[in-house]
């Protein structure tokens, strides 16, 4: 059970972070949410006026290159838990990446907890335990956690009005989970067929009702939707901008890459000047989620990604191992190029690299 205690942190595009408590700044500067469940923290409402949230205290290291795997049993035995992502680990669009099945069998025979951790927000928990079925994997809603659950979550845990709506530039799964929180909502699907006929002195009328604007991954995105989310933001008093994720890139497909959900937060981060507040990784708000949930100390958690700015990031601000695999979207020379600042403990060509373990023992 959330509490509704938050905290957030503004992170810099450097491997520094930058923590602000000045509201003036917060309004208009405010990017990853992290650790609601901090006691030391101050207890935040939704307010009308001022929807602003408090500082946390944390900070990056600077880190050695990453090292391949070479040792996958030692890396096991360090962890009590490892949360993989989805997209570019577990598989690519629909089809499944090589011999996860077996991964996953053992690393749960050796009695690891496993956890599932998506920025994509098209789907609920429960649409994604359906889509893990489908695949032949064997995976409950409890272990599943969606961008879109997290956007839910946190709206839960600021005690957001319950005569306040959310606007939703996305899909059924952000509906789903805003519905089982028993949170109002408007848009979604239902307006990707809305058209906007620029007639002299038409002017397009908002919801003075909504409270916050939840942006993800949308396949129906348009003008109108850009139009009424900016008129929200910017004309609804203490109006939140939430976004599920900012990724740049997603797999829809196994057969190449396409514009992700940050495209969509992008264009209304344009019309609006506002950062938004962003519920996915590499936000801490999943991870401090997770902990409490599971009761698990983060030194005792494995991240393991494909991308380095938000997955391997999610877990170094949580404190985690992290291993990047290359079946997604980072390759090596990614990876090692000087500019890139974010360094994983360990990097492996696919997560089926743990079964090397077995053949040793043989």
């Amino acid at each position: 059970m959330l509490s509704s205690r938050v905290t957030a942190a503004i992170s810099s595009s450097t491997t520094t972070t930058l923590f602000i408590n000045n509201p003036k700044i917060l309004s208009n500067k405010f990017s990853y949410i992290s650790n609601p469940l901090n006691n030391s923290a101050k207890s935040i409402k939704w307010n009308c006026r001022n929807s602003r949230m408090e500082k946390s205290a944390s900070s990056f290291v600077t880190r050695a290159s990453a090292q391949p795997l070479t040792n996958p049993g030692e890396l096991i035995d360090s962890v009590e838990t490892f949360i993989f992502d989805c997209d570019g680990v577990i598989w690519k669009g629909d089809k499944l990446i090589d011999r996860v099945p077996e991964t996953l069998d053992l690393l749960r025979e050796k009695g690891k907890r496993l956890v599932f951790v998506t920025n994509n927000s098209t789907k609920s928990r429960k649409q994604y335990g359906k889509k893990f079925e489908t695949l032949g994997l064997s995976v409950s809603e409890e272990e599943i956690f969606a961008s879109s659950f997290a956007a839910a979550a946190y709206l839960k845990s600021i005690d957001f009005p319950k005569d306040k709506k959310v606007y939703v530039v996305g899909e059924e799964g952000i509906l789903k989970e805003l519905e089982l929180a028993g949170i109002q909502h408007i848009g979604g699907p239902e307006d990707g067929d809305k058209k906007i006929e620029l007639k002299p002195g038409y002017m397009m009328e908002q919801d003075k009702d909504v409270g916050a604007v939840v942006v993800g991954f949308d396949r129906y995105f348009n003008y109108h939707k850009i139009q009424y989310a900016t008129l929200c933001i910017r004309e609804n008093p203490g109006c939140l901008f939430i976004a599920t994720n900012r990724d740049a890139v997603t797999h829809l497909t196994d057969a190449q890459e396409w514009a992700g959900g940050g495209s969509m937060v992008g264009a209304i981060l344009g019309s609006t000047k506002r950062e938004p507040l962003v519920v996915g990784k590499p936000s801490t708000f999943m991870m401090d989620y997770l902990a409490n949930e599971f009761n698990i100390q983060k030194s005792q958690i494995c991240m393991v990604g494909d991308r380095l700015d938000t997955d391997i990031l999610f877990g170094q601000n949580g404190g985690c191992k992290t291993l990047l695999v290359l079946s997604g979207v980072t390759s090596v020379s990614m990876l090692q190029d000087p500019k890139n600042s974010i360094q994983p403990d360990f990097y492996a060509n696919k997560i089926s690299d743990f079964l090397s373990i077995k053949a040793t023992a043989v």
